[in-house]
């Protein structure tokens, strides 16, 4: 704004103007134009030009069609205007969706959010990173956290036989946050996860839970090896094997395994 006023530029706010919105709201003619009888179209908000343009557009195209809204549990701006009638300002966000953490939603384009979005869902972090996953092995899309928003609001729906649109808008991620995300995925699915094991300090019982973990098709990631854990090494000594597994059924399996071989699984936090 001070660069604007000293040098004569034009300021283009990301969400709240008109003509932004207006520019975003033909992603619905895209729509339409591939799928013309859509039933609902579910977009993301943050400060809610993108929801502005593409529910203004999609109500024109088809006044019965639902515009859902999708915002971040940890900034919903958004819904706590739309439940006050009136724009208000959150005391603070936090959310990984950092396309969507906005405080203040648009007071120029919110006129437009009252009257053409028909609901508003919001979202956890947990379930962001659960999508990004879903996304990159089964669609192979990098998708940032924002644009997954809709693809964490579809199992909240219950829109059966019906033709639903969900918006990915955009895919701005850096390659730390991925790698990050990526393996809070797979410890939330429980492809990765960490158990704590006590066995005698003697020699060939790693070979024994290694054994163990291998007939049930576990692949082990890394090991620490504790011998402080009691004051008799002879008794028990602590071992944390963080391993791969298909899924919480196969988890579950490689730890009947251990229990039934006496080694007392225990799981603890998985930091890989």
């Amino acid at each position: 704004m001070e660069l604007s006023k000293e040098n004569g530029y034009t300021f283009i706010h990301p969400f709240d103007d008109p003509a932004v919105a207006t520019g975003q709201g033909t992603i619905a003619m895209e729509i339409f134009k591939e799928l013309p009888l859509v039933d609902y179209i579910l977009v993301p908000i943050g400060g809610g030009g993108l929801a502005t343009g593409v529910s203004t557009l999609a109500k024109l195209l088809n006044p019965k069609i639902r515009v859902i809204g999708v915002e971040p549990e940890g900034a919903a701006c958004m819904k706590a205007s739309l439940e006050a009638g009136k724009v208000v300002t959150l005391k603070s966000v936090n959310t990984i969706a950092d396309g969507t953490a906005v405080k203040t939603p648009g007071a120029a384009i919110f006129p437009y959010i009252k009257e053409n979005i028909d609901d508003i869902i919001t979202v956890p972090d947990e379930d962001l990173i659960v999508s990004f996953l879903d996304m990159v092995e089964n669609h192979k899309m990098i998708v940032e956290n924002s644009g997954l928003l809709t693809v964490a609001a579809l199992k909240k729906l219950d829109v059966k036989n019906r033709k639903i649109v969900a918006i990915l808008s955009g895919g701005n991620m850096d390659v730390i946050t991925m790698s990050s995300v990526v393996q809070q995925g797979l410890i939330m699915r429980d492809r990765i996860f960490t158990v704590s094991v006590l066995l005698p300090d003697k020699p060939g019982e790693l070979s024994r839970v290694a054994a163990t973990i291998a007939a049930q098709n576990g692949n082990v990631i890394k090991l620490e090896h504790n011998q402080f854990v009691s004051t008799n090494r002879s008794a028990a000594v602590e071992l944390r094997i963080t391993l791969e597994a298909f899924g919480s059924e196969h988890k579950q399996e490689i730890l009947d395994a251990l229990e039934k071989d006496h080694y007392r699984p225990k799981i603890v936090r998985t930091v890989i």
